[in-house]
């Protein structure tokens, strides 16, 4: 006997079961029980899965775009402040030592965090471990230079370049590959918080939900002469508690996750490109005078960086357009510091070319130039820090009662199906 001749028997039982009113009520009941359970699995599934993104999003994805840009934009100023450093010949001011310490140390620290937020053999991980190495290797190309400087020795120069081609052409561009990761692992982590497909699914069984109780209930009022089945409607009344409660949740986790990537990741990301492209405008100006004359491949970035950094539809202005409030004033305070630094850059590269290249390179690492470039890059970090902290408040809100849906979904969805069995079961016990 064939398997499809053992289960004829079934589907001929369940198909006489519709040429009966008993029959027909307990298959009505079948269906109510079936979607009821169906329901409540999904709106647990669908609350899981968006709290699971959720939480990946603020607790792994974000913060490792944050250590990310942290790597990229310390290793943009050790390179500026080395080169600053050097400008003066001899013993460095200490100032620039430290300051340039302090990047390092951000470096290894924003690593240390960042291998344990990525997994072991991705491609993430294979970013982290290069610049760990890299930089090992940066800092003892930047020591040989100082060494060098300061006993007057041309060869200082020489390992300052290879120390800054190590640091822009290997160490940037792995810091920016990890910070694109990031970036992907951000959207990635947005899409699952939001858990589209099970939502949609939830969606379709809570409509089918609706009609088919609002299907058993004309039917047993037909068939019955009730006007009411009491468990029918408490059970329909459960289930838009359900519908409200769980859209209310969603919804909410929803805007919220809007908001969160709307006004904060997205801004965060121009900001973090901003303030890297800045430092780098600064390393060149820094570079191009310790290369006496040799400089022009330098000022050819400069100019380039700044074009992208303040030039139409350039990074500062696309950022202050896409925020508002405390934030948008220090991008504009920026954007104004950042005026007033092409003009001492200018008034640089005019003594540079005039030959007075002790006068450029005091103008360069003077109080007016430093007070100036550090008006654009606080402004850059206090607008960051106003947009961290909101993603972060945002992804807080999105993430509550997400838990409790997960629980509370399946619990009413188990009383639903309960309500159906003793509405139904009431009217098949009429026909024993």
């Amino acid at each position: 006997m064939t398997t499809l001749q053992l289960e004829r028997p079934g589907f001929t039982r369940v198909a006489q079961l519709r040429h009966t009113s008993p029959g027909r009520l307990q298959l009505m009941l079948a269906v109510l029980v079936a979607l009821g359970l169906l329901t409540g699995l999904l709106a647990g599934v669908a609350a899981s899965s968006a709290g699971s993104g959720t939480d990946d999003l603020g607790g792994r994805a974000q913060p490792l775009l944050t250590e990310a840009e942290t790597i990229y934009s310390a290793l943009a100023d050790a390179d500026t402040t080395a080169a600053q450093a050097f400008l003066g010949g001899g013993l460095e001011p200490a100032t620039l030592t430290v300051r340039y310490e302090n990047d390092l140390t951000r470096v290894t620290t924003a690593l240390t965090s960042a291998a344990r937020r990525t997994p072991e053999g991705g491609e993430s991980a294979d970013a982290v471990r290069e610049l760990s190495t890299g930089v090992t290797r940066y800092a003892a190309l930047v020591a040989a230079a100082r060494a060098n400087n300061r006993q007057g020795l041309p060869v200082g120069s020489a390992y300052l370049s290879q120390a800054s081609a190590l640091n822009r052409e290997i160490l940037q561009p792995q810091a920016d590959r990890l910070l694109r990761i990031a970036q992907q692992e951000v959207d990635d982590a947005y899409s699952s918080a939001r858990s589209t497909p099970w939502i949609a699914i939830y969606v379709i069984l809570m409509i089918l939900l609706f009609v088919m109780l609002a299907q058993a209930q004309v039917r047993l009022s037909r068939t019955t002469k009730r006007t009411f089945n009491i468990p029918l409607v408490a059970a329909t009344g459960l289930t838009l508690v359900l519908a409200l409660v769980s859209f209310g949740v969603l919804v909410a986790q929803r805007t919220h996750l809007d908001t969160a990537e709307e006004d904060g990741s997205t801004p965060v990301t121009l900001l973090s490109k901003a303030r890297i492209f800045a430092l780098r405008e600064r390393g060149d100006e820094a570079l191009a005078l310790a290369a006496r004359g040799n400089g022009e491949a330098y000022e050819q970035d400069f100019g380039t960086v700044s074009q992208r950094l303040t030039g139409q539809y350039g990074l500062l202005e696309v950022a202050r357009a896409s925020i508002d409030g405390d934030a948008e004033g220090h991008v504009r305070e920026a954007m104004d510091a950042h005026v007033k630094y092409l003009d001492i850059h200018r008034a640089i590269t005019g003594l540079d070319e005039q030959g007075d290249h002790d006068g450029a390179a005091t103008l360069a690492v003077g109080p007016e130039a430093t007070t100036t470039f550090d008006k654009i890059t606080d402004g850059i970090g206090a607008a960051l820090d106003d947009r961290m902290a909101l993603f972060t408040k945002e992804i807080d809100a999105a993430g509550r009662g997400l838990g409790a849906l997960t629980v509370l979904g399946p619990l009413l969805a188990l009383m639903i199906c309960a309500l159906c069995w003793l509405g139904i079961r009431a009217r098949l016990e009429e026909y024993r």
